[in-house]
């Protein structure tokens, strides 16, 4: 049985981790809370590009998780399934996440909102959640992938200890100006790829074993 969706599938998974980069480095912010709150009165229609590109970024990476499951086998595919339902957790909180910077943008443009005014709302509970849950699903379903792909051993170890070091950058990115922590996003961006590649070269090898005709 030919497995055709799997190039498709791979490269919704480049697409997505591709968006996802210029999505995170095309959004501006400030060095402060009310610097941020400028940034998106003064520059809103980038604020407003990186939201479709984010919410573009959730949809192909959404639908190039089959790709990345077809790695699996026997070894870590418990693993790896896992992964993939907690990554789409944290991909679908990147759609969330572009419906509240396109909300933000519309606050910073039609509202008096100080940069005091919005500290309060950024540290509401229910926000701070989301947030927070988003960021947690999204690392946590990466660094699981990478164990898992370790573990089933059918992927060079390079693009495992891609993904495992983006996640390291969590502990770090807070302490780092902006341009450069958004600029770590390529780690991510590079190990998706890896994966998206190596998924269909395994896929284009087991369709050369195949009987002609099936």
């Amino acid at each position: 049985m030919r497995m055709d969706w799997i190039p498709a599938s791979a490269a919704a998974f480049v697409t997505g981790a591709m968006a996802l980069t210029f999505g995170s480095l095309m959004l501006p912010s400030g060095s402060s809370t009310a610097d941020t709150l400028q940034v998106a009165r003064t520059e809103d229609g980038r604020w407003l590009a990186a939201a479709v590109i984010f919410f573009i970024a959730s949809v192909a990476l959404t639908l190039g998780l089959p790709a990345a499951m077809s790695l699996f086998d026997r070894r870590g595919r418990t693993l790896g399934m896992v992964s993939a339902v907690v990554l789409a957790v944290g991909f679908l909180g990147t759609a969330g996440y572009s419906m509240l910077i396109v909300f933000f943008r519309a606050i910073a443009l039609e509202t008096t909102l100080t940069g005091a005014q919005l500290d309060d709302a950024v540290h509401e509970a229910g926000l701070t959640v989301f947030l927070y849950g988003w960021i947690a699903g999204f690392y946590l379903g990466e660094l699981l992938l990478a164990i898992a792909l370790l573990r089933a051993g059918t992927i060079q170890k390079w693009v495992p200890l891609v993904l495992i070091a983006h996640v390291a950058t969590l502990l770090v990115s807070s302490f780092l100006p902006h341009s450069i922590s958004s600029a770590l996003v390529l780690l991510v961006a590079v190990g998706f790829a890896g994966v998206a590649i190596e998924a269909v070269t395994r896929d284009a090898e087991q369709r050369k074993a195949l009987p002609v005709g099936l």
